[in-house]
């Protein structure tokens, strides 16, 4: 049980280090791309092409990965079931959003612009945090319940 569990962190490792450099190569940790995506009249489309070229891969893998009767590291898929439209996926999605136009970061390339030492993403994560802390205290005060 616990070299699966090594094996799982260790494999989580790699899968998110390659999505590191791949947003790092891309330019996608770099907020003005995103910005410059979203401005019509300065228009980069770097980031549909990123966008597509992940849909492609996932279009393309999914199919032969779902037959498998679980995933290699584990005993039983974890896919999200429900598909209905709730305020709190409402809520949450347009404030995801909004951010990310604003200030050009989302989570994860957030977390990969730190290693630049840069004031703007450091900043961006400590909000992202502190946000994130203030919504597990305030949740059980909110009537956004699923």
């Amino acid at each position: 049980m616990k070299s699966n569990f090594a094996k799982q962190n260790a494999v989580s490792f790699a899968v998110g280090l390659l999505f590191a450099i791949g947003l790092a190569i891309s330019g996608m940790t770099q907020p003005q791309k995103i910005i410059a995506f979203l401005n019509p009249s300065d228009w980069d489309p770097s980031l549909l092409f990123v966008m597509v070229g992940a849909v492609a891969v996932h279009a393309a893998s999914y199919p032969f990965i779902k037959r498998r009767p679980s995933p290699l590291l584990d005993t039983k898929w974890h896919i999200p079931t429900r598909k209905e439209l709730t305020p709190r996926l409402i809520l949450g999605s347009s404030l995801f959003g909004i951010g990310w136009g604003l200030g050009g970061y989302c989570p994860g390339p957030g977390v990969v612009s730190i290693a630049s030492t840069d004031i703007r993403s450091i900043a961006f994560v400590a909000a992202m945090i502190f946000g994130m802390f203030l919504f597990k205290k305030t949740e059980p005060y909110l009537k956004l319940r699923d």
